[in-house]
This record gives C-alpha cells, structure tokens and sequence, in this order.
C-alpha cells in the first residue's frame, strides 16, 4: 500500500474564489525545473472521502468538494499553508474501503 496525502475544500473555494491555478501553475514549473515527476493529482468529487474512516472529512467539507492528492507529504503542507481553509490528512490505499485513491464519485454519463 501507498500512503497518499491530500487537502480538501470545497469545490467553489478552490475552483472559484482561490487564485489555485495558479498555484497549481507555480508548483509544475517548480517540479519541471528540478527535472521532478509530478506527484499529485487533482481529483472532483474525491471517492476516498466516501472511506467510513474519513466520514469526519467528508462531513466538514461543504460538498461538491475537491482534493489535490499527492504522495509527497511535504507538498501537501505547503499547499496548507498557502491556502487557509482547507483540511489535510493521509491515508492508505489500495484498501478495502479506498481500492482507487484517485477515483472521482461523480458519474460521467455520456
């Protein structure tokens, strides 16, 4: 198993009010720049937060949420510091109750 790192807010707060794709930008230069693979991932409607174990998370977070999953601990908690409201934590997957870590809960119909 994997651990994997995330920060989770509410889709409108970092989609919408945030200036996060900047962030985002800012972060891929930085990564391109020390020849490092990218290592998170932005995930709508994050699956994992359907996890009993994370019912806590899923219950403070005003839905439709986002995460930016990563499994670099240390990106994580700078994204923390540079975006106030949001949560933070980790867990294991593949699991029982999280088999993909980046799976979205939303439904795409075609």
């Amino acid at each position: 198993m994997t651990t994997y790192y995330y920060a989770v807010a509410s889709e409108k707060f970092l989609l919408e009010e945030e200036p996060f794709e900047e962030v985002l930008k800012e972060r891929r230069r930085y990564y391109q720049e020390q020849e490092q693979d990218l290592d998170f991932w932005l995930v709508k409607a994050p699956a994992f937060l359907d996890a009993p174990e994370l019912a806590s998370v899923k219950a403070s977070c005003p839905q439709p949420a986002v995460a930016v999953v990563s499994t670099n601990k240390t990106f994580i908690t700078w994204l923390k510091l540079r975006l106030e409201y949001i949560a933070t934590g980790d867990f294991e997957a593949p699991s029982a109750t999280i088999p993909d870590p980046l799976a979205s809960a939303t439904a795409i119909s075609a």
